[in-house]
């Protein structure tokens, strides 16, 4: 690990979030930072792109960064693993603050949270709620609980509930549990098997290869544990609670994980009065995980946008 990033253990509701700390050039423990919490794609980890693009480009910007592992993933406590709930993904916001406002070189004023992919739906429901959040940045953006309403559940949302609920007591009566990954092991497999979908063929290329591949990354869903997602929305009264400055970035290339059509509707619908979208032409939506051309266009916009509004 860099000589600029810390891990520290932040205290959560029973275990503790793993969190890296990034620190900028020359760094001042005196002196008081504006401070970003980037948070991970769903099935992802801090080691990705949260962590090792945005969280290391922000911090080279002049921020603090926090970068996080969900509650169950990664390197993070919770029992059992690969658990995808949105509330307990939404309280990781609140704690990751909780323990930043009692650091001497955090502005407790100033922090704002970017985040990435299902990780901004997240991010919304948590600026949503915790006023301390005074800025939302979010990167091809989606939201989970409309996606495993739609194509995550084959548009069969309660057929899926009827199968959680199945296998839910076929763990109370001593079954195994059931981790999915939610990609194909290779993308010569995906292509062998008839998908065309550019997200899906990309995500398994930046999963599954040396590219984004990591320990931590899992792209698993606990089976028996995802029925909360299903009822779940993280745009529920943007209208009246996102209030906060809000830059949307999105790439121009479609595909089945929606983030573009979601963002939209994101920056559509916020109560935000100080609100862009950053449309980067020619972006496919893991383009903007780590590719330099389209994550430098976005951090373009979200480096002015972060010290705008956290000064």
């Amino acid at each position: 690990m860099a000589d600029n990033v810390k891990t520290v253990a932040v205290k959560g509701w029973a275990w503790d979030i793993a969190t890296d700390i990034y620190f900028p050039p020359g760094f001042d423990e005196s002196k008081t930072y504006p401070t970003i919490i980037s948070a991970h794609p769903t099935g992802s980890c801090k080691a990705q792109t949260s962590g090792n693009i945005y969280g290391t480009a922000l911090a080279e910007a002049g921020f603090v960064v926090a970068a996080f592992d969900a509650s169950f993933q990664g390197d993070s406590g919770g029992d059992p693993r690969a658990v995808e709930d949105p509330g307990f993904r939404t309280s990781d916001f609140s704690f990751v603050i909780d323990y930043l406002v009692t650091l001497p070189f955090v502005d407790a004023d100033n922090i704002g949270v970017l985040a990435i992919c299902g990780g901004a739906g997240y991010a919304v429901a948590a600026t949503k709620i915790d006023r301390r959040i005074k800025a939302l940045g979010t990167v091809v953006g989606s939201n989970v609980g409309r996606l495993m309403r739609e194509g995550f559940s084959e548009y069969n949302p309660m057929g899926m509930l009827e199968a959680i609920a199945a296998q839910r007591t076929a763990e109370a009566r001593g079954q195994a549990q059931v981790i999915n990954d939610l990609l194909p092991p290779s993308v010569e497999v995906a292509k062998q098997a008839g998908v065309a979908d550019i997200d899906v063929l990309e995500a398994t290329d930046y999963y599954k290869t040396d590219r984004g591949q990591a320990p931590g990354g899992k792209t698993s869903f606990n089976f028996g544990r995802q029925a909360a997602l299903a009822d779940w929305d993280a745009y529920d009264r943007v209208e009246v609670f996102l209030t906060q400055p809000l830059c949307v970035v999105i790439g121009d290339k479609p595909g089945a994980f929606a983030s573009q059509r979601l963002s939209m509707e994101l920056y559509g619908r916020a109560a935000s009065k100080d609100k862009q979208l950053v449309v980067v032409e020619g972006a496919s939506h893991y383009d903007l995980y780590d590719q330099p051309g389209p994550t430098g266009e976005a951090l373009a916009s979200l480096v002015p946008f972060f010290g705008k509004h956290l000064s």
